[in-house]
């Protein structure tokens, strides 16, 4: 069986045993195996057309392609329609920092303030960004090594982006909101000077001159970065080359991924903020399961350059905070098109932290949060934070999700994706120097994704369009969609449609660790689910909640 299938795999990636060229029972065997019948007529026709593929593989591996070249096929989630705010009506935003935020006595409960409410104390020079910094620096060297959430600490960029800002508010120049304050990216996020190790064993020595735009981004916002953080190797997980990253409410969970670091860092308090990726759930899945807020928002809305690619069309970099008012000053200064990551569109963010929730139409989507699909882990907590939502004074319409299309047959196209990715890693046999090696793992995946074939793949994306246009539909009727962060394949199909979407701590399972709720907007829409949820957290306590053992 074993002899059978590589015989099949080697065939269709154009790979030939000892260079010979595929008979009539390997075409057969081959066709059988993607679940196609031809007869032996048909067959002995094919052979020359699979000859002439086998050079035009051969050929087209000779050319190095990097991970950051992106197809000529690009993936557009903007369907006529679309409503998009314009630039031309974004107006400033007033981010009503706190006024009466005083320094905690004790560097543990500091270290957990929000971005707001760090802000503020910066913004009154109540503390300085050098101050800030030296506090996080010591968390991260007593606790990090117990969560394995830091891969690279940056202790000489951050000591002086630090005294840059000191001495800017000094001069009587404020950046905004970020200003002076620390935080970690995820390590596949390049920084000129150090590594960027994808969290994978074959790449922890790579480095790149070219700085990501997200980190460009926040050092011109005055942030100050920490450090690379740990992430699930090549985007799965929460196992990196060195250890699993640990949830910080029970260390002996992992704290899922891949955004593994980024959620654990930010969740106990060693970064001020952090920035995390998804393709499918990997900002929602750690922020769920450390009990922090993460943002991710619509496709084409934060440059990807200088990122490592998983998935082109899926793949979205966002913030993950303590707060929702947090992600959103997050999310305003790392927006917007760079000039050179082609997925991006110029549209407006009118966040409006005093906007009446009147003015916003909320669904639930009422079949996952009651019967059969209501998760059991999470549906007491998911069930109180409707009447939490009631009780501010929000009328909450059912909304049922599209159900007609087969959305889990969709992940081929992340599959695929992945599988092109990687290839030269999978050709090289390097694939085998990653830690996880199971049935679930990535050298698995990749080296079956090169059993889809390309019409499949078309095929997929052909009803992709369709679930866009359906999820277009659903979305329409509300501002914002109040759903189970898990519940039916709403992650999945969201993230196949780049709709934004907001996590929030919403309590706690009976073991002690956080659930979470998931609020969806429309496409670009950020502004309307960062307010709502920024309400939520007003008249919930959840997010103010952190392990003790951290303080």
């Amino acid at each position: 069986m074993r002899a059978f299938f590589l015989s099949c795999l080697l065939l269709v990636s154009g790979l030939y045993l000892f260079g010979q060229s595929a008979s009539p029972a390997q075409t057969k065997a081959a066709a059988s195996l993607i679940g196609l019948e031809f007869d032996s007529l048909e067959r002995a026709y094919m052979q020359a057309n699979l000859s002439r593929q086998r050079g035009a593989y051969e050929s087209l591996r000779e050319q190095r392609l990097e991970n950051s070249i992106m197809p000529a096929v690009m993936f557009n989630p903007v369907l006529p329609g679309t409503r998009m705010p314009a630039l031309a009506k974004e107006k400033p935003i007033d981010w009503n920092l706190p006024k009466k935020v005083k320094r905690p006595k004790q560097d543990g409960d500091l270290a957990f303030l929000s971005v707001p409410e760090l802000a503020s104390l910066i913004k009154r020079k109540k503390i300085t960004s050098v101050e800030l910094t030296q506090v996080y620096l010591n968390r991260i060297k007593r606790f990090a090594d117990s969560l394995h959430c830091v891969v690279t600490l940056t202790e000489e960029v951050a000591l002086a982006q630090a005294r840059k800002a000191d001495a800017a508010l000094a001069a009587g120049t404020y950046l905004g909101p970020l200003h002076g304050i620390p935080y970690g990216v995820k390590d596949l996020l390049a920084v000129p000077g150090y590594p960027t190790t994808w969290g994978a064993a074959p790449f922890k020595d790579q480095t790149f001159s070219e700085q990501a735009t997200v980190v460009s981004r926040l050092e011109e916002a005055g942030a100050v970065l920490l450090g690379k953080l740990s992430m699930g190797a090549l985007a799965m997980g929460d196992v990196w080359f060195k250890d699993r990253t640990r949830n910080p409410w029970n260390l002996d969970q992992g704290s899922s991924g891949s955004s593994a670091g980024s959620a654990s860092a930010t969740a106990a308090g060693l970064v001020g903020f952090s920035i995390g990726t998804e393709t499918w759930g990997s900002i929602v899945s750690p922020s769920t399961r450390c009990g922090v807020t993460g943002l991710r928002p619509s496709y084409g809305r934060v440059s990807r350059t200088g990122a490592m690619a998983l998935s082109w069309s899926m793949d979205k970099i966002g913030p993950i905070c303590r707060s929702a008012a947090g992600a959103a000053m997050v999310f305003d200064a790392i927006r917007g098109p760079d000039g050179k990551d082609m997925s991006l569109y110029p549209v407006a963010f009118n966040y409006a932290p005093d906007q009446p929730l009147t003015q916003l139409k909320v669904g639930y989507v009422e079949a996952l949060f009651t019967g059969p699909r209501a998760r059991r882990t999470s549906r007491l907590n998911d069930s109180l934070s409707l009447a939490a939502i009631r009780a501010m004074g929000v009328e909450l319409v059912p909304i049922k999700l599209p159900e007609e299309l087969p959305v889990q047959a969709l992940s081929i196209i992340l599959t695929a994706e992945a599988g092109a990715a990687f290839d030269e890693l999978t050709r090289s046999n390097r694939d085998s120097l990653l830690v996880r090696q199971d049935m679930g793992a990535w050298p698995n995946t990749f080296r079956s994704s090169r059993l889809i074939p390309a019409v499949e793949y078309i095929n997929a994306n052909r009803l992709r369009t369709l679930l866009m246009m359906q999820m277009q539909a659903v979305m329409q009727e509300v501002d914002v969609l109040v759903t189970p962060s898990y519940g039916g394949n709403q992650l999945l199909m969201t993230n196949l449609t780049g709709h934004p979407a907001v996590v929030v701590p919403n309590g706690f399972t009976e073991r002690g660790t956080p659930t979470s709720i998931t609020f969806l907007g429309n496409l670009f829409d950020e502004a309307s689910i960062l307010r709502f949820a920024e309400a939520f957290q007003a008249a919930t306590p959840h997010e103010e909640k952190h392990p003790d053992w951290l303080r």
